[in-house]
């Protein structure tokens, strides 16, 4: 079942075939579980992956699956391990992930915020030992579901270019916000602080398909439309772009993140 994920995605993207959302649900938990996921905890990300897909999020949907595969079989992540609170107070917590998958520690955590803001009024929580955690606005929502406004952001591996830098500096590093309005007009933001998720970028180099300028640079600094440039040297531009386009901006937003959720947790900062 696992060796044919790859082929599986590659089909969906390019002819663009349709499947029931329960059919994907279960394809996705089963391949997961193949790999030594217990069936709760795929059954939780696959849920997050089918949701990214409905959303339009093709960047963070089945696309990302193979993502999942190989860390599960590399033993990259822990597809049984449980997160559990490090230290806490009213308001706060710091939660080990315990290198699990992201989209458990994600629901973990936003549903302990919940909890603790339900009885104080505002909640933080910071996990270390997470992985990729899909889309982001998933877990504001689950917030903005419960009458509650809801943030969620999360850094990533370096690769995207620091305003004046040569090297990738920080990750795509997304913000996400939900805050509930009167007859389902919700307030929903997720994305990233960089120009386009690396994701999109993928997705392009399996189409085949060229991107834009301004997405991302090669290696020598110069703007590039070639997404094969991901798989050598290529970095990604910030939110805003250039210098001269306000791509200070989206670093400035990188870099928060990277403080809230690298050095805050005492992990993983870029």
């Amino acid at each position: 079942m696992v060796e044919f994920v790859l082929s599986c995605i590659y089909i969906c993207i390019v002819l663009s075939s349709k499947f029931a959302e329960g059919e994907v649900r279960r394809f996705i938990s089963d391949c997961l579980v193949a790999c030594g996921a217990s069936k709760e905890n795929a059954a939780a990300h696959a849920e997050v992956v089918v949701a990214a897909d409905v959303r339009g999020h093709y960047s963070h949907g089945l696309q990302r699956l193979d993502l999942y595969v190989c860390e599960l079989r590399e033993g990259a992540t822990d597809g049984c391990a449980l997160p559990r609170v490090v230290r806490e107070a009213a308001s706060s917590a710091l939660v080990d992930g315990n290198n699990g998958l992201g989209t458990v520690v994600g629901n973990f955590c936003m549903d302990l915020a919940i909890e603790k803001a339900r009885n104080t009024g505002i909640a933080c929580v910071c996990t270390k030992g997470s992985n990729h955690y899909g889309i982001a606005g998933w877990y504001a929502i689950r917030a903005s579901k419960q009458g509650l406004i809801g943030m969620s952001f999360t850094n990533a591996f370096p690769g995207v270019l620091a305003t004046r830098a040569k090297e990738a500096f920080v990750g795509t590093n997304p913000i996400s916000m939900a805050a509930p309005g009167k007859k389902s007009d919700n307030f929903e933001l997720d994305m990233a602080t960089s120009v386009v998720a690396s994701g999109k970028v993928e997705l392009a180099l399996l189409k085949k398909e060229s991107i834009p300028l301004g997405w991302m640079v090669d290696e020598k600094g110069q703007m590039t439309s070639d997404p094969s440039s991901a798989a050598t040297s290529g970095i990604l531009l910030p939110l805003g772009g250039t210098e001269m386009q306000s791509g200070y901006k989206g670093t400035g937003l990188g870099m928060m993140v990277e403080i809230l959720c690298g050095i805050l947790s005492g992990k993983c900062s870029a």
